[in-house]
């Protein structure tokens, strides 16, 4: 059976009203639930997406309140890759994201920013046949609105040791050094390492 692109992504923010503000508010994404975290229940689930929370949307996070801020580092994914439909969509987040205080470095494809604790994001103009996965938001545009999980960038000092593990869940190796594509029927997603620059820590982002 071949996987449909990444499922979700879980992180760690140690205060929900903040993470809800920012993901629900500006990113227009749906606050699709919340539940505990069932290996711990004193601890809050959130879970974002789309309008349906399907598959493929979703971003979710552990609330540990008074939760340390943690360095991504070796073995730990740090950034978020999310679809959207063109370069007028990269220019509204350019310019909504400025708005609300978050800095943003925009490329000629993509536009990267953080998430109060420190998540990276990454909206990247992606050409697949992928059904768009959108929340509705009142004030974000339909077509400007992030359209699903494109992939994930993580940190290893040895890229090539997760080789056989990724080539058994149904990845094959992309055009660079490092990147790893999933696809199926109806999904496609993307897993690329980089070398590490520091120690990772787990905590808050």
């Amino acid at each position: 059976m071949a996987l449909e692109g990444l499922h979700h992504i879980t992180a760690i923010t140690a205060h929900a009203r903040r993470n809800v503000d920012f993901y629900a508010r500006a990113l227009g994404l749906r606050l699709v639930k919340k539940t505990v975290n069932f290996d711990q229940p004193t601890a809050y689930h959130l879970y974002y997406g789309d309008e349906r929370g399907t598959p493929g949307s979703l971003l979710t996070f552990f609330e540990f309140p008074g939760a340390v801020h943690g360095h991504h580092g070796d073995g730990m994914p740090y950034r978020v890759i999310w679809r959207v439909a063109g370069d007028a969509a990269l220019d509204f987040w350019s310019v909504r994201l400025d708005d609300v205080g978050v800095p943003v470095v925009r490329g000629d494809r993509d536009l990267r920013f953080a998430d109060p604790e420190g998540l990276e994001h990454e909206l990247v103009v992606d050409a697949v046949p992928d059904a768009p996965l959108r929340a509705d938001a009142p004030d974000v545009p339909a077509e400007h609105a992030l359209l699903g999980l494109a992939g994930v960038r993580a940190y290893a000092s040895d890229a090539r040791a997760s080789g056989p593990l990724l080539e058994a869940l149904g990845f094959a190796p992309g055009d660079e050094e490092g990147d790893w594509e999933l696809a199926g029927e109806e999904r496609r997603a993307r897993w690329s390492y980089d070398a590490p620059v520091a120690r990772g820590v787990q905590g808050a982002s």
